[in-house]
């Protein structure tokens, strides 16, 4: 028989389920047709996108109906725009953002600033009415609405009719949620502030008058007790400057005491060397002291415990009256300050004194006499 030939050298035997090998493409074939692919792709959408025709906007509602270009097809009209003959017009407050109308934020401010306004008027009437004085408490609906009608001319904010119908529901919306519900004599339902929230409106005075209306027993027992202090206070206060000053007036009379003994001593004659009680009191008090009978007893107390003073009755002009004279034969005060005299008396005592005033008072005698008087003396 005859003999194969070999195989070849590096040739290897392939099996019936395997594919021949140029089935399928190479890597770089691969990514030339998905590049073609992306590129037809992306073609055709812009192609489509600008031969498409934009749907018009369905007519509000309220409009009447307009035949557009494009059938009977449209969009509905989105909340908050009006739409006539497929255009889309946000109303006021609100900004167009593709086929919606989305809220700029005026109509959220000036529906707040509305309804603080109203919580505010409505609960100053409800706080009157707790502080005893007429006012109004329950506010039906159209009398809510005819409040924010006259706070939205006070307070214009530049709204057209239909922002002013938005805002006018807000409101209204807010209302509902703040105040309480109840209902008037003639079954009508209305709004009414809530108690807690009026009675934090009620004025200072008012809250003031009520707690102590509340608390009288605890404000009258407080008062008494006030008063019978500062009275207390007010007779120490007034007792101690009165004793300061009868102190500063019995030092006067001792001064004018001793200054008519010491000039009684030295031999002047318009010097008596006792003083009548009631015109020392008249001399030293002024108009007004002398109504006060107190100041001057103290005085008097003063002059009885104090035993250089001498208090006796005396017969002057055929009336009786009391004077005081001074009883000691020297001063023990270290410094005495009278009107007429500017001289400092230290250590000498009223004697030393008295001997220099009459040594004084008989050479001035000896200078004005004439000479043969002078002899005759």
């Amino acid at each position: 028989m005859p003999r194969r030939p070999a195989p070849l050298p590096g040739s290897r035997r392939r099996g019936a389920g395997e594919p021949p090998p140029g089935l399928f493409p190479d890597r770089e074939d691969l990514l030339r047709l998905l590049s073609v692919l992306a590129i037809a792709t992306a073609a055709a959408a812009a192609c489509s996108l600008l031969n498409r025709r934009t749907e018009p906007f369905c007519d509000s509602p309220l409009q009447p109906p307009h035949d557009y270009a494009g059938g009977d097809s449209c969009q509905p009209c989105p909340h908050n725009g009006r739409c006539v003959e497929g255009k889309l017009e946000c109303v006021q407050g609100f900004k167009r953002h593709g086929t919606s109308c989305l809220e700029d934020g005026l109509l959220s401010q000036t529906a707040t600033k509305i309804s603080e306004l109203l919580q505010l008027r409505i609960c100053d009437q409800h706080a009157r009415a707790l502080c005893g004085l007429p006012a109004k408490i329950l506010f039906q609906k159209h009398e809510v609405l005819d409040t924010v009608d006259h706070l939205l001319s006070k307070n214009p904010a530049g709204l057209n009719e239909d922002g002013i119908q938005l805002v006018k529901v807000r409101v209204l919306n807010s209302a509902q949620g703040f105040f309480e519900t109840a209902f008037t004599s003639n079954k009508a339902e209305a709004f009414r502030c809530p108690e807690l929230v009026a009675e934090r409106h009620r004025p200072l005075t008012c809250q003031v008058r009520q707690w102590i209306s509340r608390n009288i027993i605890f404000v009258t027992t407080f008062c008494i007790m006030l008063a019978a202090l500062l009275r207390i206070l007010w007779i120490i206060y007034w007792r101690r400057t009165l004793s300061n000053r009868a102190e500063q007036i019995y030092e006067q009379v001792c001064e004018i005491l001793e200054d008519n003994a010491v000039n009684a001593k030295i031999g002047n004659s318009d010097c008596e060397p006792w003083v009548v009680a009631s015109w020392l009191r008249d001399h030293l008090l002024v108009p007004r002291e002398r109504k006060n009978a107190f100041l001057w007893k103290k005085v008097e107390e003063l002059i009885l415990e104090d035993s250089r003073i001498d208090q006796y009755p005396k017969v002057i002009k055929g009336e009786s009256k009391v004077v005081y004279e001074w009883q000691a034969s020297g001063s023990l005060k270290t410094k005495k300050v009278q009107g007429a005299r500017v001289k400092t008396r230290t250590g000498g005592g009223g004697i030393k004194l008295a001997e220099e005033m009459g040594e004084a008072r008989l050479r001035m005698r000896s200078n004005l006499l004439p000479p043969t008087q002078k002899i005759y003396e």
